[in-house]
C-alpha cells in the first residue's frame, strides 16, 4: 500500500450503506412520492464526534441535496428523502468528525465540573471562526465574545445553553470528509407499479348466449369491471390455439371435436405470438378493448407466454430455437411428473439464441405498439434470467411505464432475481400463508427484508392453476377473508374473478386444481348475477382508491391482539393524514374476541387517547379512549373490520 495515494487525516469508515443491492449491480425501486430509508454503519477511531449527511440528486443533476443523518444505535445511521419525479436518483453518504460538536461536548462536561476552561473557549473561538469563513456573521462574533475574558462566567453559562446547542447542530464544522466509494441508483416508476386492483377472465367466457366469447363481449362487462373498482383486467393469452396435440377437457391429453384448448398452448396455422385468435375478434377489436378500458380507468394486462404449441409457425420457420431429440422430435415442455404435450419450450442455447432474444423482443414491442401498458409474464423463472433482463430494459428504453408481472411460483432467490432483473411485481406466497404466524412472519420479510427495495408483491388468493387447499369445499367466509387479507396487506393483488366472485371450491382430488377448468373449456356465467361478495369487493376497492394508507405495502405495522384467530395491522401514510385500522378474523366458523393494542407511539399520541373510528364495511362508528380496546367479529354478520382512524388534533 502506497502511502502517497492514503488520505491519512480521513478517519471516519462507512459501510453497509442500504439500498445497496449486490453490490449496486441493480436499482432500488420506488415510485413518486415514496420515501427512500437511508441506512449506514459509520464509525472512526477514538470518542471524536461522528457526523453524516446522505446526498442524493435527480439522475443528471449538478448539485448534490444533502439530509442529516441520525445515530440510531451501535453505529448505525439512517435519513430519509422522498422520490418527487419520475426519474432516477443518486445517493451516496459522507462523514467527518465534526471538531466543533466534539469541542462543545467536552467543554460541558468540564463546565459542569466547575473546571476552569479558558483555553477550551479560545480553542473554541478558532474552530467558530473555521466554520463560519466569510458568510456567517453571528459565529465570527461569537468567538470574538469567548475570548473576552470579562465575559468568562457569561460565556461558560451561554455555552451549556440549548440555543448554542442548536447553533452548534446547525453549523458542522465539515473537515477531512470520508465519501462513499459508490453512487447508487433508485429506479422510481410509474405509480401502477405500486398501486394496482387486478380481475382475471377469460375473453372467450365473456358472452353470455352460450357463444365463444369476443373482444366485443368484454368490452361490455367493462362497466361491471369498473363497478368493482378494478383497474387492471387481465386476460389469458389471446393468441391462436394450437390444434395439434389440443388438450382436452380437465387437461385430457386428446382434446375431442369442438374443445378448444389451453390459450397457453400458443400458435397454429392461424398464427403465432404476434397474431389474434380469429374466434376473439380482430386487431382493431382488441385495440378497440384497449381504448374502451383505458377511458374508465382501466389498462388492458395482456398473457405474455413464450413458449410454442407444435403447430406455431416458429416450428416450422425456426426449428434451431427448439430442443432436438435423437429420433428428430422436438422435447416438448415437462414438469415432471406433469407433462405438457401440447406445449414446445424454447431452447435458449442454441447457436441462434441473439435471433430468437430479438423475436421475443419484438413481440413485446409490437404489442407495446397496439397499446398495451402491462404483460402478464407467465413463467418466467423457466426462461434465462439474463434475458429478461435485457429485454425489459430494452423496452424501457423506449417504454418506460410499461409493467412486468412476474408469475413466478418458484423458490425465493429466483424470485428475487426475476425482480432485480426488471420484473415491476411479482406473484407471491401468499397463496399459501394462512395461519396468523404464517402471515405476520411472510408480511415482515416482505416489508422489513432486503427485498423490501427491489421485490413488489401482488397478493393472489386464486389463479386458474391454484384453487388453494383452504379453499377447497370451502363456504363463503373464507373466500372473504382472503380477499381481504389481500386487498388490505398488499397494495397489489387481484382475483380470478369469475370463480372467486362465484365461490368456486370443487378440486381435482388430491390437487390444487380446478375441476372442469376454464383453461380447458369455454364457461357460461351470469354475468348480470351479483352477490355478497360483489359487494365486499366493490366496498374494499372503493376504500382502496379513497384512502391512501391503503396505497402501499410498505406502511404496515401489526398490532398486539392476544388471539391466534385474529389478526390486527395498522396502515398509515407519514404525515398520518391517512390511517387504516384492518383486524380480521381468521377462523371463518366461530365468532372471535380479544383486545387489540393502538400502538400510541406510532400515531404521535400524547397523552388522553380520543381515537374514532369509522367501519367502511359496515359504516359503524366506534371512539376508542385507552389503549387497548375490546373487539368481536362475528364471521356470519362479516369476517373482518376495515377501520378508518381519525385521531382528536388536540392531544397529538
Amino acid at each position: 500500500m502506497n502511502v502517497e495515494k492514503i488520505a491519512g487525516q480521513v478517519r471516519v469508515i462507512i459501510e453497509n450503506v442500504q439500498p445497496e443491492i449486490d453490490g449496486g449491480r441493480y436499482p432500488a425501486k420506488r415510485t413518486v412520492g415514496e420515501r427512500v430509508d437511508v441506512t449506514a454503519d459509520i464509525f472512526a477511531d477514538g470518542h471524536d464526534h461522528v457526523r453524516a449527511d446522505v446526498l442524493y440528486k435527480k439522475a443528471g443533476a449538478r448539485e448534490w441535496q444533502r439530509t442529516p443523518m441520525t445515530e440510531l444505535g451501535n453505529d448505525t445511521w439512517k435519513a430519509s428523502f422522498y422520490t418527487t419525479e419520475k426519474t432516477n436518483y443518486i445517493f451516496t453518504v459522507e462523514a467527518w468528525i465534526d471538531h466543533l460538536e466534539t469541542w462543545h461536548d467536552g467543554l460541558k462536561k468540564k463546565a459542569k465540573a466547575m473546571l476552569n476552561v479558558k483555553l477550551e473557549l479560545l480553542e473554541g473561538a478558532l474552530l467558530l471562526e473555521k466554520v463560519a469563513g466569510k458568510k456567517e456573521r453571528e459565529l465570527t462574533q461569537l468567538a470574538t465574545r469567548f475570548r473576552d475574558d470579562k465575559k468568562y462566567l457569561e460565556n461558560v453559562e451561554y455555552v451549556q445553553s440549548a440555543e448554542f446547542g442548536d447553533l452548534v447542530h446547525r453549523h458542522p464544522l465539515r473537515e477531512f470528509e470520508s465519501r462513499y466509494k459508490k453512487e447508487l441508483t433508485v429506479i422510481v416508476e410509474t405509480k401502477k407499479a405500486l398501486f394496482s386492483t387486478w380481475y382475471e377472465l377469460f375473453p372467450r367466457s365473456a358472452a353470455s348466449d352460450g357463444k365463444h366469447g369476443t373482444f366485443k363481449d368484454v368490452i361490455k362487462l367493462l362497466p361491471r369491471v369498473s363497478a368493482m373498482g378494478f383497474d387492471v383486467l387481465y386476460l389469458p393469452p389471446i393468441h391462436p390455439i394450437g390444434k395439434i396435440n389440443r388438450k382436452g377437457k380437465n387437461n385430457n391429453v386428446r382434446a375431442t371435436e369442438g374443445e378448444p384448448g389451453s390459450p397457453w398452448a400458443i400458435g397454429s396455422d392461424e398464427g403465432g405470438h404476434k397474431a389474434i385468435h380469429p374466434q376473439l375478434g380482430t386487431l382493431d377489436d382488441y385495440k378497440r378493448l384497449i381504448a374502451e378500458a383505458r377511458k374508465i380507468g382501466i389498462d388492458i394486462a395482456l398473457d405474455l407466454a413464450f413458449q410454442c404449441a407444435p403447430d406455431h409457425p416458429y416450428v416450422k420457420d425456426h426449428p434451431e430455437w427448439f430442443k432436438q431429440r435423437p429420433d428428430g422430435s422436438i422435447q416438448y415442455a415437462e414438469n415432471p411428473p406433469k407433462k405438457y404435450q401440447d406445449i414446445y419450450p424454447f431452447n435458449f442455447e442454441g447457436d441462434d439464441w441473439k435471433g430468437l432474444w430479438e423475436e421475443l423482443k419484438s413481440v413485446i414491442v409490437y404489442w407495446v405498439e397496439q397499446g398495451v401498458m402491462i404483460f402478464r409474464v407467465d413463467n418466467p423463472h423457466t426462461k434465462p434470467i439474463p434475458f429478461w433482463e435485457w429485454a425489459i430494459d430494452e423496452v424501457h428504453k423506449n417504454y418506460p411505464d410499461v409493467i412486468f408481472l412476474s408469475e413466478a411460483f418458484t423458490r425465493p432467490r429466483i424470485m428475487a432475481s426475476l425482480a432485480k432483473s426488471g420484473f415491476t411485481q411479482s406473484y407471491t406466497y401468499f397463496t399459501w400463508r394462512v395461519s396468523k404466524q404464517e402471515l405476520t412472519d411472510y408480511m415482515n420479510e416482505l416489508v422489513y427484508g432486503p427485498s423490501r427495495n427491489y421485490f413488489r408483491p401482488n397478493f393472489w388468493p386464486n389463479t386458474p392453476d391454484i384453487l388453494p387447499y383452504h379453499l377447497q369445499h370451502q363456504g363463503e367466509n373464507m373466500f372473504i377473508i382472503r380477499l381481504a387479507l389481500a386487498a388490505t396487506l398488499s397494495s397489489n393483488y387481484g382475483i380470478y374473478g369469475p370463480p372467486y366472485e362465484f365461490y368456486e371450491n370443487n378440486p381435482v382430488p388430491g390437487k390444487e386444481e380446478y375441476m372442469d377448468s376454464e383453461k380447458y373449456e369455454i364457461r357460461q356465467y351470469n354475468w348480470r348475477r351479483t352477490n355478497r361478495m360483489t359487494d365486499i369487493i366493490s366496498i374494499v376497492n372503493k376504500a382502496r382508491k379513497e384512502h391512501a394508507a391503503l396505497q402501499s405495502t410498505w406502511n404496515l405495522h401489526f398490532c398486539s391482539i392476544a388471539n391466534d384467530a385474529m389478526l390486527a395491522y395498522l396502515k398509515f401514510t407519514d404525515d398520518l393524514k391517512s390511517i387504516i385500522l384492518v383486524i380480521v378474523n381468521l377462523d371463518q366458523h366461530n365468532t372471535q374476541h380479544g383486545y387489540v393494542q393502538l400502538p400510541t407511539h406510532l400515531l404521535n399520541m400524547r397523552g388522553k387517547i380520543n381515537a374514532k373510528l369509522h367501519d367502511l364495511m359496515t359504516d359503524e362508528h366506534y371512539t376508542w379512549t385507552q389503549e387497548w380496546n375490546y373487539v368481536e367479529l362475528n364471521p356470519h354478520k362479516i369476517p373482518f373490520h376495515l377501520f378508518k382512524v381519525d385521531i382528536h388534533e388536540s392531544f397529538m
